[in-house]
């Protein structure tokens, strides 16, 4: 059996059906006559990329900031006490 040569706007379309348009995998691979692995290698070569990656690092980034920023905030507010007791 030989192998398929699927263009790629069909390769495109196959994937727009599973990432835009939320069908299964399974479902879009029965339709169209592909195998799985086959519309899961083209999701990887043709799906757009969200930019949720940037969006992802600048997240976990900021939350060690506050996660650093609280720390320091908490430090000083037990220094501050600690040192207005002592001025009594």
């Amino acid at each position: 059996m030989g192998k398929a040569n699927f263009s790629d706007d069909f390769k495109r379309d196959a994937v727009a059906q599973i990432t835009e348009r939320g069908y299964p995998v399974a479902e879009v691979s029965q339709r169209l006559g592909v195998s799985p692995h086959s519309l899961y290698a083209w999701k990887r070569k043709f799906s757009q990329p969200s930019g949720g990656g940037d969006k992802d690092a600048e997240i976990r980034r900021l939350k060690r900031e506050l996660t650093r920023v609280t720390e320091e905030h908490d430090i000083l507010k037990k220094a501050t006490a600690y040192f207005a007791r002592d001025a009594k």
